[in-house]
């Protein structure tokens, strides 16, 4: 596994992190013996940053990593979100950036995963009725008291971006970005390269669409929230289907699964971008892992470019009820 660098700091991850979300909920059920072996399996090929955040199962993700990973905790990196509040029983109640929750949901973390101090810490969403001045400030007092190393963004706009960073350097942005999800690279990737922050596409592979193994809702379990995405749903589903048919076409031609295709594609847009796809099968981390040592030609990047071209991909990312919490303000 190659090594990248994030931010100003040139922290030190795999070129391909690890999404970790799914091993606790919105994908359906999990075979947690799986779910282990996977995250074991990723220590063996190389995989360093793992990404949680304390949302996902409402606290279950962090106390799950935390316990597989804490005989090997020198060796990697931990990267973990606050801001988007849930209820015990895992209600959304939105999203809080307040300074002194910032303290709470860092120390709740910390107990969680069983560390002493998170690696990469990140604001989930911003709090569009907190200057993000004030929340990026609580957030760099952790690091003067050593509960956080690093700092991160997630799902920010340029102008949040700028502002936090003058405030404290942050390592990394972390936002959707895939071959078909490409809105980034108008205004927030390009900005990131200008300040030398890191890059962490999440849901690198379109939330499994690009594996080529989903071609309809049906196949996917009762539970799992991509039934309501609009990327799955009626004609917008036909019409994905035919981009990812393009995208396969090239994949075979290369010899490679589309999903190491779709990875490779990402780590070619910049030496600063570290894909972090979601499994929780080591099958599937497996052929994720192993596109990091994937180099597409010129000709090649231009042939998914022309398959996949920026807004080809039909429907929102989110349900409308989610796309609320995105700070889109340029």
């Amino acid at each position: 596994m190659h090594t990248r660098y994030l931010g100003p700091e040139k922290l030190a991850v795999s070129a391909i992190g690890l999404g970790c979300m799914g091993m606790s909920e919105f994908y359906g059920p999990t075979d947690e013996q799986e779910a282990r072996a996977t995250l074991r399996r990723a220590l063996d090929l190389g995989i360093t940053l793992f990404d949680t955040a304390d949302m996902y199962g409402v606290g279950h993700n962090e106390r799950f990593i935390g316990e597989v990973l804490k005989d090997v905790r020198h060796r990697i990196v931990i990267a973990t979100k606050f801001a988007s509040v849930r209820t015990p029983d895992g209600a959304f109640k939105g999203v809080c950036g307040r300074p002194e929750y910032v303290h709470q949901a860092c120390e709740a973390s910390l107990r969680r995963l069983g560390i002493e101090t998170i690696d990469l810490y990140y604001q989930h969403r911003v709090d569009k009725e907190v200057p993000i001045e004030e929340t990026v400030g609580a957030m760099a007092e952790l690091v003067k008291q050593g509960k956080v190393r690093m700092l991160g963004l997630s799902e920010v706009s340029t102008k949040n971006l700028r502002r936090a960073h003058a405030v404290y350097p942050i390592t990394a942005v972390q936002t959707e970005y895939s071959v078909w999800t490409r809105d980034v690279e108008a205004h927030v990737l390009p900005a990131c390269k200008e300040l030398g922050v890191g890059f962490v596409p999440y849901s690198p592979l379109g939330r499994g669409f690009l594996t080529g193994r989903i071609r309809s809702v049906s196949q996917l379990a009762e539970e799992d929230f991509r039934r309501v995405a609009p990327r799955f749903k009626g004609e917008n589903l036909q019409q994905n289907l035919r981009l990812l048919e393009k995208l396969e076409q090239i994949a075979a031609q290369r010899g490679c699964t589309p999903a190491q295709l779709a990875l490779a594609w990402l780590l070619a847009q910049g030496e600063s971008i570290v894909p972090i796809p979601g499994t929780r099968r080591v099958r599937y981390l497996e052929e994720n892992a192993a596109a990091a040592d994937i180099r597409l030609t010129p000709e090649e990047l231009q042939a998914i470019d022309a398959a996949c071209p920026r807004g080809a991909a039909a429907g929102e990312r989110y349900p409308e009820f989610m796309m609320g919490d995105i700070d889109t303000d340029r």
